[in-house]
């Protein structure tokens, strides 16, 4: 009698399970729209149009809203925002952090792409400068690169002022004879580089990779002292004890995927899909080249990178 018991209560327990097992396994995305960021340098724009298209081959609609580089983490967290396709960590990786200790916001994988961002130069800048990429040689050649807006000492073309790179600090900690100046975008780096190509002018900028400059522009990055962990921090870490960001970027720096964490529950399926998403360093920088090389729209530009990719994509989407 109670071995019946037992098994009737068992055979009630797998029925059950296999009731259960369909819905958990055909959990439908919600119908609301995924938001996601748009930023001001064009691989970001890309990708997040690739992802976006991608999320919409599942059925998902999309919503695009420009949004701060460094607030957006903020905005993920409360979910204002659904998820963040490129977190890189010289720029963005103080802000992701932050917002990881606040809760809300979860790490959603890696890229395969290995990033660098620092000052860089074109190749011909070597012949008015050949102590680089040394970065005491600056201090050697700066008349060379200065401008009248910067007087007597050398012009370093920085970034938008949003994306945080902390240059004037490590100027300042380094001693390097040079003024920072910021470009409204990368758009304006870009013009500058170009510029400075018709006469061989040398020129220091902010530059990063994955990118598709390196194809056009042969160049190399400034060696400062190297990476160490809390060097933006403690100023005992690092080789001036008085201050903080005497080093350079991570030369090996991380691209991230971050995520609301609402999204696992709301869109099973796009978070699921975010997940898989990982694109290389020569991916990523076709995708800038279609923007600022052949001149199409980003969502011209994700339909093309797409059509040309789907064996990359593909198998992300079963």
């Amino acid at each position: 009698m109670k071995s019946n018991f037992k098994n009737a209560i068992a055979a009630l327990t797998f029925g059950l399970a296999l009731s259960v097992a369909p819905m958990i396994a055909s959990a439908e995305d919600s119908s609301d729209p995924i938001i996601i960021p748009i930023h001001n340098w064009s691989s970001q724009i890309v990708m997040s149009h690739v992802v976006g298209q991608l999320f919409q081959k599942l059925g998902n609609s999309v919503e695009y809203v420009s949004t701060d580089s460094q607030a957006v983490y903020e905005a993920v967290r409360q979910g204002d925002a659904t998820l963040e396709l490129e977190v890189w960590e010289g720029a963005f990786g103080a802000s992701f952090n932050a917002a990881l200790e606040k809760g809300g916001i979860h790490d959603a994988g890696d890229h395969n792409a290995v990033t660098r961002e620092d000052w860089w130069y074109p190749l011909w800048t070597k012949e008015s400068c050949p102590g680089l990429p040394d970065w005491k040689a600056l201090n050697e050649c700066a008349a060379k690169f200065a401008t009248p807006e910067t007087g007597d000492k050398g012009r370093f073309l920085g970034g938008p002022v949003d994306w945080l790179k902390h240059d004037a600090e490590r100027v300042d900690a380094l001693d390097i004879n040079f003024t920072v100046v910021n470009a409204g975008s990368a758009a304006a780096l870009w013009a500058e580089l170009a510029s400075a190509e018709k006469t061989k002018r040398p020129v220091v900028i902010f530059n990063w990779t994955p990118n598709f400059v390196e194809a056009l522009y042969p160049g190399e990055f400034v060696e400062f002292p190297k990476w160490v962990e809390g060097c933006n921090k403690d100023p005992s870490v690092g080789p001036n004890p008085d201050k903080t960001y005497d080093c350079g970027n991570p030369a090996t720096g991380y691209l991230k995927k971050a995520a609301w964490d609402g999204m696992k529950d709301k869109w099973p399926k796009a978070h699921t899909l975010l997940t898989k998403i990982s694109f290389t360093n020569p991916q990523i920088a076709e995708m800038a080249k279609l923007v600022d090389i052949d001149e199409m729209e980003p969502e011209d530009a994700a339909s093309a990178w797409l059509k040309a990719n789907e064996s990359v994509w593909s198998g992300w989407l079963k």
